[in-house]
This record gives structure tokens, sequence and C-alpha cells, in this order.
């Protein structure tokens, strides 16, 4: 991945010297995530269940937010933030760069620049070289992933469905669209790249540089519809690094650590079907409330 590419500078101003900050380190920030479950979290009571649980990471976002969607309150973040020793992540809107500066300048740990919220700038996503904080974006398919990396994104989460349904087709769709194309990639010849590069319309240095890896430049996570261990499970033996949960665990649920606990042991164990037979134990009552046919019918 290029270190000194071409990088704009807001009012003729850099909010941060990309030198002293390079990718590789950013990238580096996002390797310590590998293997983990990062939960979508709203009050304290939530953070210090999921941090007892196991979590590697927090996302926080606003309760109950009403109309449009926006970045969470800097004194929330602060709150959470204090009663947590986790890293933190806390999501800006699509192009929103003065959230972003908001939020590093509050001390989150990642940026997460989220589809999910109002999008802000529909034609320009934020350069991320002008931050020292790493970001995470959102994807669907290969082109879409690397052109974010391009841009500066040192984590890449495939997401599906974030409606909070617990409907997980989605995500395991655009996972295996991703997966499918890097197969499809790595079998190629090197004459082949260019054309590749110009049909799924990302950088040509990244696609051959996914080819000599066999997988993304960066961190991959899962996200969407993932309430369960064996979801859990799924996503990792798909190949992904691991996985954001929603909020949606903590909803309905008599036991929210059992729950959060199950799925961080999958994550750990996804190939031991032992620990995910025990973890997937008891679980029936705590997903009623995720059932995507009784929502249908309600």
């Amino acid at each position: 991945m290029a270190e000194d590419g071409v990088v704009t500078l807001y009012n003729n101003t850099a909010i941060t010297d990309t030198k002293k900050n390079p990718v590789s380190i950013k990238v580096g920030l996002t390797q310590m995530l590998r293997g983990g479950a990062i939960l979508e979290v709203s009050n304290t009571n939530q953070a210090k269940i999921a941090e007892e649980a196991g979590a590697c990471c927090l996302v926080i976002t606003e309760p109950n937010r009403h109309g449009i969607s926006r970045m969470p309150d800097p004194a929330h973040i602060k709150q959470i933030k204090r009663a947590v020793s986790i890293p933190i992540m806390s999501r800006s809107r699509v192009g929103h760069f003065v959230e972003a500066q908001i939020l590093e300048r509050v001390g989150v740990d990642y940026i997460d620049e989220n589809e999910v919220l109002a999008i802000a700038d529909e034609d320009n996503f934020i350069n991320k070289h002008n931050f020292r904080c790493p970001f995470v974006c959102g994807c669907r398919n290969l082109g879409e992933a690397l052109r974010r990396v391009r841009e500066g994104a040192a984590m890449i989460r495939t997401q599906g469905d974030l409606s909070g349904t617990g409907n997980i087709v989605e995500t395991v769709k655009n996972v295996r669209s991703v997966m499918s194309e890097i197969r499809i990639l790595n079998n190629m010849d090197e004459d082949e790249v260019f054309a590749f590069s110009k049909k799924i319309a990302a950088p040509y240095d990244l696609v051959a540089q996914t080819k000599q890896m066999g997988r993304l430049p960066v961190v991959h996570f899962a996200a969407g519809g993932i309430v369960t261990p064996a979801d859990a499970a799924l996503m990792m033996q798909l190949g992904c690094d691991g996985v954001f949960v929603g909020s949606e665990v903590f909803d309905n649920c008599s036991d929210p650590y059992k729950r959060v606990r199950g799925i961080v042991e999958a994550v750990r164990h996804y190939n031991d079907p032992h620990v995910l037979v025990e973890n997937s134990c008891g679980l029936e009552g705590e997903m009623a409330g995720l059932n995507v046919t009784e929502e249908r019918m309600e």
C-alpha cells in the first residue's frame, strides 16, 4: 500500500502530519482487533457487560435517537470511555469530516464512517489520510472495499442488514461475494489483473496487492444480523477476521452477558464444535425478540 499518496487538505490546513501517521501504523492498530467481537453499546451498563464478556472494542451509539442520525454526543462518549478500559469506536456520517475531527479530539480509538447514519455527503467520503485515528468503512463487494482502502480506511466491514432484525442473509451474501471475487482474482494471470481492476472500479495497485496476499490488505470484519454464536462462527469460517455485533443483543434479554459471552467465545473458537455447542445452549428464549418471521407478521 502506498505510503505517500496525494493528500487533500481541508481549508489549506492539515489536520495531522501524515508523514508521522502513515497508513501502516493505522493498519497495525486495527490488527489488534483480529479474532475479536466488537459490540455496539448505548450506555455504561451495556459497555461494562460487553467488556466483562470479552469484547475487543466498543462502538458507542446514541440511545433512542429519533430523526436524522448523527455522531453520538461527545459527553456520552466520554462517559462510557471513563467506565471501560478497552478501545472505543464511534460513528461519523459519510463525508462529514468535521464530525470525524470532533471524534478524534474526544479521544476515540477508531472512527466508523458509517452508512447506517444519515449521509452528509452523497458524492464524497472522508479523506482519511488527514487523520491520526484509524477509520473503519463498510462495503458490499471487493471493488467498494478497495476504494475505501485507497481513501485511507484501515479496516473494512462487509455489511448486510443493519436494521436490528437479526436477519443475517444479506451479510452472508456480501461476505461470500467479497471472498468469491478474491478467489477469482487469485486464479488470474497477471495480465488479466488490469482488466479486473477496471471492471470492479478499484485501484490497480491494491488489486495486485490483494492478489499477492490472497485476502484484503486490511483487517476484514462482518456486520449485520449477527446475534448468535452460530452466526459469529459462520462469519469466521467464511474468512472474516472478526464480527460487529449490534445493540439488539441487549434487548429483551434476561441475561445479556451470557449471550454476548457466547458470541465472543464462538469468534475465538469458531472451528471447535464442542465450544460452539456449549455456547449455543439455552439461548432459544433469548432469541425470541429477534425472530424475523414474527416481526413480519406483526
